[in-house]
């Protein structure tokens, strides 16, 4: 299954932490992420992405705005929490990931994405 879907929010962007009155720290998702999550579900499920239930290979190439420098595990995390109830029931079920960086391409930045149920 491939999609292609909307280039992440940096990692900086993707949580936010609160002290509470007990000492203890709440961290939640920004409204950012949660739009990011939301946009990625209905173009993956736009593309023919289904939910498989075993485990799965997920390949990512990251298209960048412009040069600026890339750390590829960065769009990872996000990107695999993203594809949780669309493309496999939890990110745990994945068992292999290739990511690369492409050249990039201004006003065409985006995610390339295939996730192929593993076999045997």
């Amino acid at each position: 299954m491939k999609a292609t879907l909307p280039y992440p929010p940096s990692t900086n962007r993707i949580w936010r932490s609160f002290a509470l009155p007990n000492g203890g720290v709440r961290v939640i998702l920004t409204p950012e992420a949660r739009r990011y999550k939301q946009e990625v579900f209905w173009r993956a499920k736009a593309a023919g992405m289904h939910v498989i239930g075993g485990p799965v290979a997920v390949s990512i190439r990251l298209v960048p705005p412009g040069r600026r420098s890339i750390d590829v595990d960065n769009c990872i995390k996000i990107t695999l929490d993203a594809l949780q109830d669309v493309a496999y029931r939890n990110d745990r079920q994945v068992r292999r990931i290739y990511a690369e960086v492409a050249e990039p391409e201004k006003g065409n930045a985006r995610l390339e994405v295939t996730v192929e149920e593993l076999l045997g």
